[in-house]
């Protein structure tokens, strides 16, 4: 496992309760450099949506926990922001709650000689993603082989 996967992976179990219990969901947390330096980015949601005021009680109350526990061993930024209309989907649940949007899928290996799709999310089961595409068959997508996923907005 690679080292930034490592302390995602930490960060993820160590920011989780928190985030959980202020009522929030934990979408995805990103440790990666950029520019100036290390930026870990955690995006976060709850019914109703994420506010300004959300992101900052997240914020003080996680900056003071990764200071203690001290799982990043150089200075980074740390970001807490909504995930976004265009949102990441990475659970079943996440399939399951977006069934009817329209949705971008990536995976690792070709399925039927393409690695790129593009369809209306009907849910997810059995491990597969249901994905119906405007032209073409509606195909079920492994969970397990999806690289990445998003939301698409609709104009």
């Amino acid at each position: 496992m690679a080292t930034t996967d490592l302390v995602i992976e930490r960060i993820r179990a160590l920011t989780l309760p928190v985030v959980e219990g202020l009522g929030m969901e934990l979408v995805d947390v990103v440790f990666r450099r950029e520019g100036r330096g290390w930026v870990l980015r955690l995006y976060l949601d709850k019914p109703g949506g994420v506010t300004l005021a959300h992101c900052r009680e997240v914020s003080e109350q996680l900056s003071d926990l990764l200071d203690v526990e001290d799982l990043i061993d150089y200075p980074y930024t740390l970001e807490v922001s909504s995930p976004g209309l265009d949102r990441v989907l990475k659970t079943p649940q996440d399939f399951l709650r977006f069934a009817g949007r329209l949705a971008r899928i990536q995976t690792a290996a070709p399925i039927d000689g393409q690695r790129r799709f593009h369809g209306r999310l009907e849910g997810c089961r059995d491990g597969m993603v249901v994905l119906r595409q405007a032209q073409g068959p509606t195909l079920l997508i492994p969970l397990e082989a999806i690289t990445k996923a998003r939301l698409e907005l609709e104009i």
